[in-house]
């Protein structure tokens, strides 16, 4: 037996490879191989593999405290034919990435198969990259399941926001022997014991299915009559999640395995943002008076970090409000060399003098930027270096990655090696919000480990914009994207109110803080001129803002998980972040337009007992009686924010 961690002091960058070791542990994380077999597994699950003639073949599949097997007992005395050979290694997949075993495999049979497998101390499964052809289905793993009464459900989501509003919809099946195989297409599919709502998830690392280079390729096969699922890897990685406690229980699986990808930084990750863009001035107003008087404005309010939007460099974008539809979308480099220069007239000093501002004021900065799609991402090295020369000169860390088009997968391949450079250049310190609303981009998936996802671009000027179609939409998603993840947005509300006269969900009868709180379960998006704020307005959200600051690196570390009933206008609805220690935590419950005052809320699966409720925002009251949390919102479309304890 070797333990990886008595021997980390001999380790080059931290790897450790062992080709013969029949036993490898690294923090509770433990994988043993011998006679063509393979066992990988940790506090939360064990899964065995036997070295088949053509590669693993999936024999056991344990789910942990109570015990569960999910692999049926046909596959479970599947025999090796093959043999196997093991590397393991302490690696992480990228340097924001967590810890873990990294096994590459090698089986050899009637064919040679490459297989990597990633096993981290907090997921309830292993990720799989298949580097081969082989199995019965080539590109594929075939798990044949132990549960009788299953419930298949596919999760199937939307980008390209600008066009799309709802984001994620499901289709169950309960599934019968009579019942005809059938095919899926995306990146999330569950399998569900309807008897003790224990559970696979399965998650693929990978561009939505409407932007891939094969459009119409298989993602999953469900075989009812065999009780089976295929994973397809076609050149992308499947994870295979377990999970207790039904819909919930996903949630926190999927949730827990996005950490391992993106481990959760509190100084850098979840921070408020604000962005002039939103209030639709484009690029007319952005110079260096214009933004230092945004870093007062953003100090004032709780701003953590104050970004320029397009209109801070030299060359001028098709967005430009001067461009005259003669600006540039893409091929930036060759439209002009010093394209990503500061402008000179607009900053004749610099982006220092706003850079040091901020910092003075204890904030950060950020900028847009539009990679160069052009030649399948052939200018990622350039791009990748010019960012990471405003890191290291300036500060600026916070990036919001706007234009970028993925058209097939070298485009992939450039656009990940251009991140994968910065990332590593810059420590894991730099933050890149991928914009989600247009083009063939990567997607929820694509690149999980990056920074959060840049979800809408809404406008009260073109009357697209309500405060609980935003919250909806963060509510649906967190039930498969880690919260921290995406960017939510708020508005000035009080812009353009005459557009919405009449409507009861307008969103100048919400108050501002209010409106915060709707988005501070995620990354906050500050989508406005914080200079052309009302006194009024920032008086009341200041208060909350500050609130948060002090809470939100125990509430952002935690299990966050939706409530209630999807947001609509007229639900009670809300968040739970069970706290890491299980001690307790936080709920965040909105009265949308509706009759009652009051709402209970069943504490037990989210959170370990607590004794106390402690408001600390919004109006309102919150008892605890037992398990159930009662609050009392006296008014339509407001909020309480309660500590568990």
């Amino acid at each position: 037996m070797t333990n990886l961690k008595t021997v980390l002091g001999v380790a080059v960058l931290g790897v450790v490879s062992f080709v013969h070791a029949e036993r490898v542990d690294f923090d509770g994380c433990c994988a043993t191989w011998g006679d063509g077999r393979l066992t990988v597994g940790n506090t939360l699950f064990e899964r065995t593999w036997a070295a088949g003639g053509t590669g693993l073949v999936p024999v056991s599949f344990l789910l942990k405290n109570p015990d569960i097997e999910w692999v049926a007992d046909s596959s479970r005395k599947a025999k090796a034919s093959g043999t196997l050979a093991v590397k393991a290694m302490i690696d992480r997949r990228s340097i924001v990435g967590a810890e873990g075993l990294h096994l590459e495999i090698t089986v050899e049979g009637r064919a040679v198969q490459k297989t990597s497998l990633w096993l981290f101390p907090k997921a309830s499964g292993v990720l799989i990259e298949q580097n081969g052809k082989g199995g019965s289905v080539a590109g594929a793993e075939t798990l044949m399941l132990a549960p009788l009464h299953l419930r298949v459900t596919e999760v199937t989501l939307m980008d390209q926001t600008d066009k799309h509003n709802e984001l994620v919809s499901e289709r169950e099946w309960l599934l019968m022997p009579n019942e005809k195989s059938f095919d899926v297409q995306g990146c999330v599919l569950g399998a569900e014991n309807v008897i003790d709502n224990s559970g696979l998830v399965f998650l693929k690392l990978a561009p939505l299915p409407h932007a891939r280079q094969n459009k119409e390729e298989v993602d999953f096969h469900v075989a009812p009559a065999k009780r089976s699922i295929d994973s397809f890897f076609n050149g992308y990685p499947v994870a295979v999640l377990g999970y207790c406690g039904g819909h919930t229980g996903r949630t926190r699986a999927l949730h827990a395995f996005q950490r391992c990808l993106r481990e959760y930084r509190p100084a850098r990750d979840g921070l408020f943002l604000s962005n002039t863009w939103g209030d639709r001035s484009r690029d007319a107003r952005i110079n260096e008076a214009f933004l230092l008087k945004e870093v007062e404005a953003g100090a004032a309010l709780g701003v953590d970090v104050v970004q320029i939007d397009d209109g801070w460099q030299k060359g001028r974008s098709a967005n430009s409000a001067s461009a005259r539809g003669k600006g540039v979308w893409n091929g930036y480099w060759a439209a002009d060399p010093d394209f990503w220069d500061a402008d000179p007239v607009r900053f004749p000093n610099g982006l220092e003098p706003v850079v040091s501002a901020a910092r003075d004021r204890g904030m950060k900065f950020g900028l847009w930027f539009g990679p160069d799609s052009s030649n399948d991402a052939e200018n990622w090295r350039k791009d990748a270096d010019h960012l990471l020369k405003l890191h290291h000169e300036m500060g600026i860390d916070y990036f919001k990655i706007d234009s970028m088009k993925t058209h097939n997968a070298e485009s992939l391949r450039c656009q990940r090696a251009m991140f994968d450079r910065m990332l590593e250049g810059a420590d894991g310190a730099m933050v890149f919000d991928l914009d989600v609303t247009a083009e063939i981009r990567p997607g929820y998936f694509g690149m999980p480990d990056i920074g959060p996802l840049f979800v809408e671009n809404r406008y009260t000027d073109s009357h697209r914009y309500w405060p609980h179609q935003t919250l909806r939409n963060l509510w649906m998603l967190s039930q498969t994207v880690d919260p921290l993840r995406l960017r939510m947005e708020i508005l000035n509300n009080m812009r353009n109110a005459d557009k919405y006269k009449g409507d009861p969900l307008a969103p100048a009868l919400y108050r501002p803080d209010t409106l915060f709180a709707m988005v501070m379960m995620s990354c906050p998006l500050g989508w406005f001129e914080v200079s052309n704020l009302s006194t009024e307005y920032t008086n009341q959200m200041q208060p909350l803002v500050s609130t948060w600051k002090a809470e939100r690196s125990r509430m952002h570390s935690g299990s966050i998980f939706p409530v209630g009933e999807a947001p609509d206008g007229v639900a009670w609805t809300g968040f739970i972040s069970s706290a890491v220690d299980g001690t307790g935590g936080y709920a965040l419950l909105f009265r949308e337009l509706n009759a009652s005052a009051e709402y209970k809320l069943d504490l037990s699966g989210y959170t370990a007992p607590v004794r106390h409720a402690t408001i600390l925002g919004g109006r309102g009251t919150a008892r605890l009686a037992d398990s159930v949390l009662s609050v009392n919102v006296p008014e339509n479309l407001d909020f309480v924010w309660v500590k568990l304890d």
